[in-house]
């Protein structure tokens, strides 16, 4: 996250906390209330020789803990120490001035002020800092440039991505094509017969009285799908008519349909002309139609 805004004097010059604070006005010491006035002031005392110290903006209640330290900004300790330039006792006496340099909502500032070392009030205002604004201002611009060339990495990585993908999805695309087109030759080339729509041709396909015989038989196309589910359209077959009895069997005929049954008649003209007693027609019976 950037440290500062992008245009910090405005900002100090316009937001109604700064215009607050860059005027003078009474500050006090907010360490250790709860103690008695002669700890509290040897606990500021050395506070501030060890170059911290909470204080705080009577008109506008802001309570700040300040660091009073020559070089704020470094990563190394060593440099991070309380000078006589941000820690000052000699300057007055009973009064020590202070000096203190943070980045305070986007805007690098600087406080100064005096307290007394008795009563542990005094006076201090914020400054607006025009070196460590400029510093601060390098960075950003820095870090914003940093954060657009990552940004078009990875609009570049993302197009390079979605190219690939598609190059990947187009030779899938032809693979597949090149092997449906390999599966209909292979069935194309596995046709038992192949059926040719000249007559003139048939008789070197097929041969003698088959040919004549499917030439002259009406041909009739089977239903062929337009579209398939790859673009491919299905080959064209020639329906044979195959030849049908036109007389219909006579279901009802008992000689037809049980021939191993003889005929009340067979069975007269066998005993004759004379009539057939009782005992003569139950053996006929018996013997012949159970």
């Amino acid at each position: 996250m950037p440290r500062v805004v992008s245009n910090q004097r405005h900002k100090f010059e316009n937001d109604e906390l700064f215009r607050k604070l860059s005027r003078e006005c009474e500050i006090k010491y907010t360490g250790f209330r709860d103690r008695p006035v002669e700890e509290r002031q040897l606990r500021f005392q050395t506070e501030c020789r060890e170059g911290h110290a909470d204080i705080a903006f009577v008109p506008t209640g802001t309570n700040l803990h300040l660091n009073f330290l020559s070089n704020p900004w470094s990563d190394k300790a060593e440099d991070r120490v309380a000078t006589q330039d941000y820690v000052d006792f000699d300057r007055e006496s009973g009064k020590v001035h202070l000096k203190s340099q943070f980045i305070m909502n986007g805007v690098c500032v600087v406080w100064r002020g005096w307290i007394d070392l008795n009563r542990l009030d005094g006076v201090g205002c914020l400054e607006f800092d025009v070196e460590r604004a400029e510093v601060e201002d390098t960075l950003l611009r820095e870090q914003i440039d940093q954060y657009n060339r990552q940004l078009r990495d990875f609009e570049d990585r993302q197009r390079q991505y979605h190219e690939e993908q598609e190059r990947r999805a187009e030779a899938e695309a032809e693979e597949y094509r090149c092997l449906l087109r390999q599966r209909v030759e292979m069935l194309e080339k596995s046709q038992p017969l192949q059926l040719s729509n000249d007559k003139s041709k048939q008789s070197d396909v097929i041969p003698g009285a088959i040919a004549a015989n499917i030439a002259s038989s009406p041909r009739r196309k089977l239903s062929v799908k337009d579209e398939d589910t790859k673009g491919f359209r299905t080959p064209d077959f020639v329906g044979v008519r195959i030849p049908v009895p036109r007389r219909a069997v006579a279901v009802n005929n008992p000689r037809q349909l049980f021939p191993w049954k003889p005929h009340i008649t067979s069975c007269q003209n066998f005993w004759g002309n004379r009539s057939l007693t009782a005992a003569e027609w139950l053996e006929i019976k018996w013997h012949y139609f159970v």
